[in-house]
């Protein structure tokens, strides 16, 4: 599932002006995503939605493929403005990159 060096790229056209993924890295519009997976989505010190926090989400790579093609129709009444990944590939990409990039 997705190749992680061509995701950086995905990365940081598509979610970086929002998220970091650096430990101990700062939130901007929206959470630092380490250690997202297997975890609530709930970092601490970031203002989420109601609509995040009673989701009750385990992020994983399902959940994600889900949310990354269309995050409002995932979590209806969420705060993220990104649109989607539609396309397969770059959603397998980016997680790959994720789980490479937010792992302890």
């Amino acid at each position: 599932m997705g190749d992680a060096e061509a995701s950086k790229k995905i990365f940081a056209q598509k979610c970086a002006q929002c998220h970091t993924v650096e430990k101990r890295g700062k939130h901007k519009t929206g959470p630092n995503l380490r250690g997202i997976f297997g975890q609530t989505g709930q970092a601490p010190g970031f203002s989420y939605s109601n609509a995040n926090k009673n989701k009750g989400i385990i992020w994983g790579e399902e959940t994600l493929m889900e949310y990354l093609e269309n995050p409002k129709k995932y979590i209806p009444r969420t705060k993220m403005i990104f649109a989607s990944l539609k396309k397969k590939i770059e959603r397998e990409d980016l997680i790959q990159y994720l789980k490479w990039a937010t792992s302890s």
